[in-house]
């Protein structure tokens, strides 16, 4: 079985192309969820400095997550990496804390294209019967953990009985979690979240305070909130990475309209090639990239995480081009098991044309979308 492991690994020097599997929609990582989308006026991500080239497009409009698996959008802005490939064309960013309201954006035209995790894909992509987006990259993989009160639970066979958070309900923790659960021979009602394990489902942004006060015990939850929750005197008991095959699954992904993909591949293409010239600035400088998305979480909330977080969270991500599809469909089977969702038509949800031509320019390999192209 895929899904959940011990600890991870320093951020690779290449770019990825692999893949493998769990589901997510979360917060404060491939998941910050809340509701309000935050319009991003820093400066130095907006236009580039070259403004010269013209494309078919006058602006495109970015959304992503303060999160750390979305990495790449947080360095990619910071950094004006993908301002620059855009020439005239100026970026509107607009930040989220709930992949429902990413793809409400998305879907009432207010946003392009969108850093966002496989679960709300998944859902948004069956739900409008396949016309609405497209998976056009990877991102990230990993990131994710449990972590409890070691006072409390020692082992995994002590969380029965026990209250663990997850960031939503049919999120990519939840049903990575609720699978988890299958798999130890527990039962859990998906709706409630009652059973042998309790499942509390807990905004990421509230976790923190929920695990210091007692009312859970632990939290299947990405970064950074997983490492708050370490900071606070939690215990990493799995790290998710260990449950997949290669140590691989997808925790974000790049998706876009059909309809901005349609009428602008130029402005698309601008984007895939800024993202992967920030992916492979992340993975050879990561100390410079932890303190750039650190300085942009910052711009976001106030204040940087503090090192005793970042640390510990950085090296767990691993930043890819990679959509790892293989995982993706792997998720969507786990949340059909879990009967959170009926199963689901993904034909035609990746479009991977414009990633793997921009790949190939780059002297990097092209990436599989496991057989669930577009045709």
């Amino acid at each position: 079985m895929p899904a959940i492991g011990n600890s991870a690994k320093t951020l690779r020097r290449s770019v990825v192309a692999a893949a493998a599997l769990p589901l997510l929609i979360g917060a404060l990582a491939s998941c910050g969820y809340g509701s309000e989308a935050k319009k991003d006026d820093a400066p130095k991500a907006n236009v580039a400095a070259d403004a010269g080239k013209k494309l078919s497009a006058s602006e495109v409009r970015i959304g992503y997550f303060p999160n750390l698996t979305h990495a790449t959008a947080l360095v990619g802005l910071q950094e004006g990496l993908i301002a620059k490939e855009l020439g005239a064309t100026a970026i509107k960013p607009q930040s989220f804390n709930a992949g429902p309201s990413e793809i409400e954006a998305l879907n009432g035209g207010s946003l392009d294209i969108g850093f966002i995790g496989p679960s709300p894909s998944i859902n948004a992509y069956v739900k409008s019967k396949g016309s609405n987006l497209r998976i056009i990259s990877g991102s990230a993989s990993g990131g994710v953990k449990l972590v409890v009160n070691p006072a409390k639970i020692k082992t995994l066979d002590d969380l029965k009985g026990k209250k663990i958070a997850t960031p939503q309900k049919g999120n990519t923790q939840d049903v990575a979690f609720l699978n988890w659960i299958a798999e130890k021979g527990w039962t859990v009602d998906p709706e409630s979240g009652k059973g042998d394990v309790s499942v509390v489902r807990t905004d990421n942004k509230v976790t923190p305070d929920a695990f210091k006060s007692g009312s859970i015990d632990g939290a299947w939850v990405p970064e950074p909130t997983a490492s708050k929750l370490v900071s606070d005197g939690g215990a990493v008991l799995l790290d998710e990475t260990t449950l997949w095959p290669d140590k691989k699954f997808v925790i974000t992904n790049i998706i876009v309209s059909q309809k901005f993909l349609k009428e602008h591949p130029d402005v698309v293409e601008a984007v895939l090639k800024g993202t992967v010239k920030t992916n492979e600035w992340i993975n050879a400088n990561p100390d410079k990239a932890k303190a750039s998305a650190n300085a942009k979480l910052a711009a976001e909330g106030g204040k940087p995480l503090d090192a005793k977080v970042i640390d510990p969270a950085w090296p767990s991500i691993l930043i890819t081009n990679d959509p790892l599809a293989a995982t993706l469909k792997t998720q969507s089977e786990w949340a059909v098991k879990a009967k959170l969702i009926e199963k689901p038509d993904l034909n035609g949800i990746y479009d991977l044309t414009l990633l793997n031509k921009v790949l190939k320019a780059a002297g990097q390999p092209e990436v599989s979308d496991a057989g669930l192209g577009a045709k």
